[in-house]
């Protein structure tokens, strides 16, 4: 009887990629390098598959990269496409959603805000729009809300665009603040005419545009007229417009009179890092600016690391007419292809040398070098951070993914569970979650349910989602507010899901509350306190304060959204119209609510049906 060994290497390197090479021909496509564990190590894309793969059939003449790869490949996947162009967009797609070890790896993937101006009404709404475009008129994109909410308050200022959502619109019947501090003409109450409010909507459409000179001067022309009529109320008025106006203008500081709508795009690499500013042009206009830091590997060179990002980046989000690069990419007209046939126009890649482009993108690279040095500052003293508190709390090694706990609620109201993520990059934003509890038979205020039901949620989804612990999503360390009491229930709530080996540790507020005094629980340990000035207590601190103010943040938002919830938009059938002529008839919702079926048949524009409608939807709740 021949014995079969009980582990058989699988065999990896350059003799697995030749027996594959021989099933390959010379069609376009994708292929992914795969390790024992069947774990993507690497996407590319080929003109020709053959060719392509071919050079990795031995070790020698690559980079160190590039060979240890090669040395880890078990096997090999391949999808072959009709042409290069769908060979690159699939490539992307596969990176972003496989994340391989070996590729250019952006950390996070985050939409930009724009500015809408709504269509298919009378009085068009302008707003800050984030996500998937629909009908309306877009501007954009901008580096953050920030950004956006200072242009919106600028556009209010001058042109006095309504901003509040269409059943407010329908709804009011006297004008809201905005009108009180001149951000608004208050179309809901007919103080401005449909025609004047399309002027002022056609203006501001104008300025996103970047041509504000021929505004200001239309303006300047009305206040004359006005001024002559003696309509001095509406000269004054216009008076303002044309000072806010100028305001805007000089606080915008230098922007590019030659580039009209482009990104800049600036990469600095420096010790097995990088970072890429962006600019975002548009309308001659500096729209703001924002830093990536993609996960490169040792040795890549400038120009994988450039088309990595424009590849990733743009998956999406809309491309500009313009890239102004400061590192030339490979496959130049191939991804300019890609970036024209999303766009539906033409997009061109440059790498300027001289003139005002290249100081443009100059700017940029200086900027990327100043931020990655910050990054590798902090990154530095984050690291001495983990490793301190790895030492304070007992760890076998530093975390390196802390979560944080915290619940919100006023007296079991609007109830929220928040976590909070830090890391060796410092707080982790993308990966904060909030929860709203759903525990119909928690008592209210049981702080001790809700935690129960946040950790029970999270966990359960883990065990769920990546039971062998590879996506990098368990937490090494769970911080939770409170002390033995707290502790003691986490780790009850923990056993019962069989999740045992994550540290955790309870922070007490100590005596009198006090910060510097508070108190850590261990399960098993006495409490202890880290003396007053310890660089740990504070990073604690720190980390309980963001839980703290991300979870009221949430419950605050939760509070907001009930306070102005009307009960009529449950209502099937009960538009904005509707709504307006029951509020005007019987004064608020409330007083809807207990009307009479026939007093709700006497209000204009609500049938026999509607109003039985209504009447079972207040009433027949039992």
């Amino acid at each position: 009887m021949t014995e079969v060994p009980e582990n058989t290497a699988k065999p990896t390197g350059p003799e697995v990629i030749k027996r594959f090479l021989r099933t390959l021909d010379g069609s376009p496509g994708v292929y992914r390098m795969l390790d024992v564990e069947n774990r993507v190590l690497y996407v590319g894309k080929a003109r020709n598959l053959k060719n392509r793969v071919a050079n990795y059939t031995r070790l020698q003449g690559h980079s160190g990269r590039i060979a240890r790869m090669i040395s880890d490949t078990a096997s090999m996947m391949v999808l072959t496409t009709n042409t290069e162009l769908e060979a690159l967009l699939l490539e992307q797609n596969l990176i972003k959603q496989l994340k391989p070890r070996y590729n250019v790896l952006l950390r996070d993937d985050k939409s930009f805000p724009n500015i809408e101006v709504t269509t298919g009404h009378a009085f068009p709404q302008i707003r800050k729009h984030r996500g998937k475009k629909g009908k309306g008129l877009y501007f954009g994109p901008f580096a953050s809300a920030g950004a956006v909410n200072r242009v919106l308050n600028q556009l209010q200022r001058v042109f006095l665009l309504r901003n509040c959502s269409d059943s407010d619109f329908e709804s009011r019947t006297r004008p809201c603040l905005n009108y009180q501090i001149k951000r608004c003409s208050a179309p809901c109450v007919g103080f401005i005419d449909a025609a004047d409010y399309a002027r002022a909507v056609k203006d501001a459409e104008t300025f996103l545009r970047g041509e504000t000179t021929g505004i200001q001067e239309r303006l300047a022309e009305e206040m004359t007229t006005a001024s002559e009529a003696m309509e001095f109320e509406r000269a004054a008025a216009l008076r303002d417009r044309i000072k806010a106006l100028t305001n805007v203008q000089s606080v915008q500081g230098v922007n590019p009179q030659g580039v009209p709508e482009a990104d800049v795009i600036g990469l600095h690499m420096e010790g097995g890092q990088a970072c890429i500013q962006v600019f975002f042009i548009r309308a001659n206009q500096n729209w703001g600016n924002v830093d990536v830091y993609p996960r490169v590997v040792e040795d890549m060179s400038p120009t994988e690391v450039m088309e990595g990002f424009l590849g990733q980046f743009y998956t999406g989000k809309e491309p500009p007419r313009m890239l102004l690069l400061s590192h030339g990419v490979e496959e130049e007209e191939l991804i300019a292809e890609a970036l024209s046939e999303k766009a539906r126009r033409k997009v061109q890649i440059l790498v300027p040398q001289r003139g005002e482009k290249a100081e443009l993108v100059q700017g940029a690279v200086r900027n990327a070098r100043e931020s990655l040095g910050r990054k590798v500052s902090e990154s530095a003293t984050q690291a001495r951070l983990l490793k301190d508190m790895a030492t304070a709390f007992d760890l076998p090694e530093p975390p390196q993914r802390i979560e944080v706990y915290d619940n919100s609620h006023i007296q079991g109201s609007h109830a929220v569970g928040a976590m909070i993520v830090s890391g060796p990059e410092g707080l982790e934003k993308s990966q904060y979650r909030k929860f709203n509890i759903r525990g119909d038979e928690l008592t209210p205020g049981d702080d001790f349910g809700m935690m129960k039901e946040v950790l029970t949620r999270r966990f359960k989804r883990l065990l769920k989602e990546d039971p062998e612990r590879r996506s990098g999503l368990w937490p090494d360390l769970l911080l939770i507010d409170g002390g033995a009491g707290q502790v003691s229930a986490v780790r009850e709530i923990m056993r019962d899901l069989a999740v045992e080996d994550i540290a955790m540790v309870g922070v007490a507020k100590g005596i009198d509350r006090d910060h510097g005094k508070e108190e850590f629980h261990r399960t098993g340990q006495r409490p202890f306190a880290l003396r007053r000035n310890d660089p740990v207590l504070y990073f604690v601190q720190r980390l309980r304060d963001e839980a703290h103010r991300f979870a009221i943040g949430t419950h605050r938002a939760k509070r907001s959204k009930a306070l102005v919830a009307n009960p009529l938009d449950e209502v099937a059938g009960v538009g904005p119209g509707r709504k307006r002529a029951l509020l005007q008839h019987f004064g608020s919702a409330k007083a809807v609510s207990r009307a009479a079926l026939a007093d709700l048949k006497a209000v204009d524009g609500i049938s026999a049906a509607l109003a039985e409608r209504i009447h079972a939807h207040f009433h027949d709740k039992g």
